[in-house]
C-alpha cells in the first residue's frame, strides 16, 4: 500500500508491504525524489536482567543514492560518519520515551537512504519512517510522531525549505511532535530573539499534524496487532520495608553538597542496609537486591517533592538560581588560545588552534565533497564523573554534544575575508555534574577570544529543566546531573545578548504547554545574560594580537595571468618560494594566495618574493638586478624574477669616459642598481645606470630618414621604376 499527501508543496508518500517484509515493520518514505527505507525489528523475547530499553538506531546514507562512488581505497560505505550519527540521534531521541514500561526486547531501527535528489533532506525521513514502521508493526509503541524543519528565508519563516534555500536561512529548527505536544527540538539560529523561536515552534507543531494523520491511516488499513507487554512485577512489601529503613537517613545524606562525597556516602549506606537485611535473615536476599533501585527512585521522589513543596532544589538553590561560575583564560602556555570554565561541579578545559586552509576538514558524503573551516571536538573522559572505563574514542553522545556546541558558536564566527584562518576548538570535560555541552560553549567562546578570533559577540549556554506535577510546573535554571535525570525536560539554550544561536530540547512527559516553553525560553535568556557577565570578568572581547605561537596570515590577490608563474612548472616555483622564504603558501582556485608563518620575517620575505614575481616593471622605478647575459651592444639585467631588461652600452656609466667597452663596465653575475628608462609596445624593457634622470646626458636626436618619395626623387626616374616593379612582383606573389 502506498499513501501520498502534499507536504509543504511537495509529495510525501509512505509505502509498505513491498520491501523488507520479514521485519516487524518496514516502510519506504519518499519526499520528492529522496527515498529512505526504514525497518523496525525486535527480538523474540525480553533480554534478561536489563533495567533499560535495549534500543539501537542506525541511519545510513548510500553513495549510490546520489550517483556517487565512495572515495578512499575500499570504495564502499564504512562505519557511520558524523552526519549519519547525528541523524541517528535525531530519530532515537523522540521515539525512545514512547515505549511502554516493562518492554525489554532488543529493538533495532535501521534507516537507509536509497535515493537522494539533492533538493530534499533525508534525515527527517528517517525519523518519520521509524515512527511509521513502529506504528504499523506489532511492537508496542506509544506513537506516532512526526518531524519537520523550519527555516527563515528573506525574513519569513518557512516549513521544510529546500537544501538550496537553507543555504541562505537565518534559522534551522528541527522539531518532532506527537498529537499532544512537541517532544524534541534541535536547531541553530543567527542570534534570533526568543519570540521568533517560539513562533517557529508553534508553526512546526501545526505543520507536523498531517504526518500523524498519514501514519494513522496506514495503521488502520495494514497495522499489525501489538503484542502485550507484561508490566514489571512490583514487590510492594519489600519496597515499603526498604523505604522505612532508608528514608530518614537519605534526607540527611542529600544535604551533602559535594557530588562525589554524596554519592560515596549513599553507596556506603546502601551497603550497610543490605548487610543488615542479610544479617536479619538469609531469606531477605531478594529484598536486599532491591535496595539500589528503591534508593534511586526515592532520591528522585524526594528531590521533586522538595521543589514542589519548598520551591527549593536539593542543593538549596532557588528554581532560577545559577551555580557559582569561574572563568580563566590563557591557562596553557603554548596553545593559541585556552580557557578553563567552571560552573558548580562541571568544568571544561577548552583550547583553540588556528590553521590555514590546508587544515580544513574534507568531507566525502552522499551529498558530495565539502570542506569544514570550523571544527569543535568534545571529549568526555571517564574520570570526569569519577568512573573507570577504557577510552574507545568519541561515542554518539560526544558527537551530539559537540555538534550542538558547534552550532552555538558558528553563528558568531567572522567571515574568511576578515579572518582567513581554519579554527579548531577542543573541549575536554574535566568534571561533570550537569550540562557539560553548555560549559563547552562558554569555554569555547572564551578560548577563541583568547586566541584573538574576532567573534561577532561572546556566546554562553545554559541547560533548563522542568518538574511538572498535576497542574503545577517549575522551570529550573542550570540543572545538575541529578535534576536532569529525575526531571521532565532537558532544554539547552545558547546565544549572545542579542539572541539565540542554538537550542536542543528533549521532553520526557506529555502535555507540555506553550506557557512552559515560553517561560523556559525567557528564564534561559536571563540566565544566559548572567553567565555572559561572569565570562566578561575573565575576557570581554578578543585580544588585539594573536598568540606568538599562532601562524600569521597574509593574503595576496594574484592576477589571473600570474597564477601559473607563481606556481611554476609542476609546482617548482612555489616549492622554491616555500623553502627560501620559510613560510607556507596556499593558492585558491580564484587566485587568492595565502601566506602563513609564525615568524614575521619569514612571512615578509615570502610575501616580497611573490610580489616580485607578479610585479610588472615600472618606468622610472629603480631596481637592484643581476647581470645575466653580456653582448657587444650591452648587458641584460634580471630586475624581477620573470623580467629582464637591456642596459644598452649607451646607458652605461664609465669612470674613464670616452668609448665604452661593455666587458670593462659589467661582468656576468654582477649585482647593480638600474632604472627603467622605457618599456616599448612589445614589452621590452630598456634600462639605464643613471638613477637620477637629471644626471643622464641628452642624446643627439637621430636624423630622420627622407620619405620614400623624397628618396625616389633623389634617385631619379630609374629608382622609381624599380620600386614600382618590386611592388608589382610582391602583389603577384601574394
Amino acid at each position: 500500500m502506498k499513501k501520498t499527501i502534499d507536504f509543504c508543496g511537495r509529495p510525501l508518500s509512505i509505502e509498505t508491504g513491498v520491501m523488507a517484509k520479514q521485519a516487524n515493520g518496514a516502510v519506504m518514505v519518499q519526499y520528492g525524489e529522496t527515498a529512505v527505507l526504514v525497518t523496525a525489528t525486535c527480538s523474540k523475547s525480553d533480554r534478561e536482567g536489563v533495567d533499560f530499553l535495549p534500543l539501537s538506531v542506525d541511519y545510513q546514507e548510500k553513495f549510490s543514492a546520489s550517483g556517487r562512488i565512495p572515495g578512499g581505497f575500499f570504495k564502499r560505505e564504512g562505519r557511520l560518519g558524523e552526519g549519519e550519527i547525528l541523524a541517528s540521534r535525531l530519530t532515537d531521541r523522540p521515539i525512545r520515551p514512547l515505549f511502554p514500561k516493562g518492554y525489554g526486547r532488543d529493538t533495532q531501527i535501521a534507516a537507509t537512504v536509497y535515493s537522494f535528489d539533492k533538493e530534499n533532506e533525508s534525515d527527517l525521513l528517517g525519523l518519520i519512517g521509524a515512527s511509521a514502521a513502529l506504528h504499523i508493526s506489532d511492537i508496542p509503541f506509544l506513537g506516532p510522531v512526526g518531524a519537520i524543519r523550519v527555516g527563515k528565508i528573506d525574513g519569513q519563516l518557512k516549513l521544510n525549505p529546500t537544501i538550496a534555500e537553507m543555504d541562505h536561512s537565518d534559522l534551522e529548527l528541527i522539531v518532532a511532535a506527537s498529537r499532544e505536544a512537541i517532544v524534541m527540538v534541535e536547531g541553530a539560529a543567527n542570534q534570533l530573539p526568543e519570540s521568533e523561536i517560539l513562533e517557529a515552534l508553534k508553526m512546526a507543531f501545526e505543520g507536523i499534524q498531517p504526518l500523524l494523520d498519514l501514519q494513522d491511516e496506514v495503521r488502520r488499513e495494514l497495522g499489525k496487532e501489538k503484542f502485550v507487554v507484561q508490566a514489571p512485577v512490583v514487590n510492594t512489601e519489600a519496597i515499603e520495608k526498604i523505604t522505612g529503613l532508608v528514608s530518614s537517613k537519605l534526607d540527611e545524606l542529600l544535604t551533602i553538597k559535594n557530588k562525589i562525597e554524596r554519592y560515596q556516602a549513599i553507596h556506603s549506606f546502601e551497603k550497610k542496609v543490605k548487610e543488615g537485611l542479610l544479617v536479619e535473615s538469609e531469606d531477605n536476599q531478594k529484598v536486599a537486591d532491591l535496595v539500589e533501585s528503591v534508593v534511586h527512585d526515592l532520591i528522585g521522589a524526594k528531590m521533586r517533592t522538595k521543589i514542589v513543596t519548598e520551591k527549593k532544589r536539593s542543593d538549596e538553590r532557588k528554581t532560577d538560581e545559577i551555580r557559582n561560575i569561574t572563568s580563566q583564560v590563557s591557562v596553557l602556555p603554548r596553545t593559541h588560545g585556552s580557557a578553563l570554565f567552571t560552573r558548580g561541579e562541571t568544568q571544561a578545559l577548552v583550547t583553540t588552534t588556528l590553521g590555514t586552509s590546508d587544515d580544513e576538514q574534507r568531507i566525502d558524503s552522499m551529498s558530495g565533497e565539502s570542506k569544514r573551516r570550523f571544527m569543535l571536538h568534545y571529549n568526555f573522559p571517564s574520570f570526569s564523573v569519577g568512573e573507570v572505563r577504557p577510552n574507545r574514542g568519541p561515542g554518539r553522545r560526544e558527537i551530539g554534544h559537540g555538534a550542538l556546541a558547534t552550532k552555538a558558536l558558528a553563528a558568531v564566527l567572522p567571515g574568511t575575508e576578515k579572518f582567513p584562518y581554519t579554527i579548531r576548538v577542543l573541549s575536554d570535560v574535566l568534571e561533570s555534574h550537569g550540562s557539560s555541552s553548555m560549559a563547552t560553549v562558554c569555554g569555547g567562546a572564551l578560548s577563541m577570544l583568547d586566541a584573538g578570533v574576532p567573534l561577532k559577540a561572546p556566546v554562553a549556554g545554559i541547560a533548563m529543566g522542568l518538574v511538572k506535577e498535576d497542574n503545577q510546573f517549575f522551570i529550573l535554571s542550570d540543572i545538575s546531573g541529578d535534576e536532569d535525570h529525575v526531571g521532565d525536560m532537558d532544554f539547552k539554550v545558547a546565544g549572545t545578548k542579542e539572541g539565540i544561536t542554538a537550542v536542543q530540547m528533549d521532553i520526557k512527559v506529555t502535555g507540555i504547554g506553550w506557557d512552559i516553553v515560553e517561560q523556559a525560553l525567557e528564564q534561559a535568556r536571563v540566565g544566559r545574560i548572567h553567565i555572559l557577565g561572569k565570562m566578561a570578568e575573565a575576557l570581554e572581547t578578543n585580544r588585539s594580537e594573536l598568540s606568538k605561537h599562532a601562524p600569521r596570515l597574509e593574503t595576496i590577490e594574484l592576477p589571473k595571468e600570474k597564477i601559473r608563474e607563481v606556481i611554476g612548472k609542476g609546482g617548482e616555483t612555489i616549492r622554491r618560494l616555500t623553502e627560501e622564504g620559510g613560510a607556507k603558501i596556499e593558492i585558491s582556485d580564484d587566485g587568492i594566495a595565502t601566506i602563513a608563518s609564525s615568524d614575521a620575517d619569514s612571512l615578509a620575505r615570502t610575501k616580497q618574493m611573490i610580489m616580485d614575481i607578479i610585479e610588472d616593471p615600472e618606468v622610472g622605478k629603480i631596481y637592484k638586478g643581476k647581470v645575466v647575459r653580456i653582448e657587444e651592444y650591452g648587458a641584460f639585467v634580471n630586475i624581477l624574477p620573470n623580467s629582464d631588461g637591456l642596459l644598452h652600452v649607451s646607458e652605461m656609466i664609465s669612470e674613464g669616459g670616452g668609448r665604452i667597452n661593455v666587458n670593462d663596465v659589467v661582468k656576468d653575475g654582477d649585482i647593480m642598481e638600474v632604472r627603467v628608462l622605457e618599456i616599448d609596445r612589445m614589452g621590452k624593457v630598456k634600462l639605464t645606470q643613471y638613477l637620477n634622470p637629471e644626471d643622464r646626458p641628452e642624446r643627439p636626436a637621430r636624423e630622420s630618414r627622407p620619405r620614400r618619395d623624397q628618396r625616389n626623387d633623389q634617385r631619379g626616374r630609374g629608382g622609381r621604376d624599380r620600386d614600382r616593379d618590386r611592388d608589382r612582383d610582391r602583389k603577384r606573389r601574394y
